[in-house]
């Protein structure tokens, strides 16, 4: 069900083909947990391109205003889509009754793990873009390959560190469970920012 190197793998083949717009590939025909991995990813993808656009040189205050919203929208499904990751596995091993009630709890759970793997994924990308660069000023370089060097042992080290929590979960010797995210700033009732502040009447 879960191999760290297979959702390594299919982020960083993810990420470099949707920074190829003239052959992306069709997610469509993916099975159900590569599925599940492909839509998470595209959020952080689509969040950090987002993100870039409030950087953008000249951006009015209704440009960043409209990226805030976006960035918002955005981060919650992400967020949706880490606890969807974590349910589909909870209900694959639920028939085995698995994750052991009373073996030691891990503190993160695999969805917010293959989360910090996907980040990590669009940073190796868009360092090693940077490293590559034929324009860049002295020091340029070095410093990349420096970074990308990081980014990469952080990155095997994450997905080891998820590949032991698996193996230790089909084995009854540690646990995992569904943490959620609850985000308060996109629900109206629970954002004083929203709440508080007088709502237009609609019949005006």
């Amino acid at each position: 069900m879960l191999s760290a190197n297979l959702v390594v793998k299919l982020q960083d083949e993810l990420t470099t083909a949707w920074h190829s717009p003239a052959d992306p590939p069709d997610e469509s025909f993916f099975p159900d947990w590569p599925a599940r991995v492909a839509r998470q990813h595209r959020a952080n993808y689509d969040l950090w391109h987002i993100e870039d656009e409030a950087r953008t040189p000249g951006a009015t205050d209704a440009d960043l205003a409209e990226v805030k919203r976006r960035i918002d929208r955005t981060n919650q499904l992400r967020n949706d889509l880490v606890e969807e990751l974590d349910r589909a596995l909870i209900e694959w091993l639920a028939p085995q009754k698995l994750p052991h009630p009373d073996a030691p709890l891990h503190s993160e759970s695999p969805g917010l793990m293959i989360d910090r793997l996907s980040i990590l994924s669009l940073k190796i990308f868009h360092t090693r873009e940077e490293a590559d660069r034929t324009d860049a000023p002295a020091g340029h370089t070095e410093r990349n390959r420096e970074r990308l060097a990081i980014l990469e042992e952080q990155r095997a080290d994450l997905a080891s560190c998820l590949q032991s929590l698996w193996r230790d979960t089909l084995a009854g010797s540690r646990r995992f469970k569904l943490y959620r995210q609850l985000k308060m700033y996109n629900d109206p009732s629970l954002n004083p920012a929203i709440y508080r502040k007088p709502q237009p009447d609609p019949s005006a």
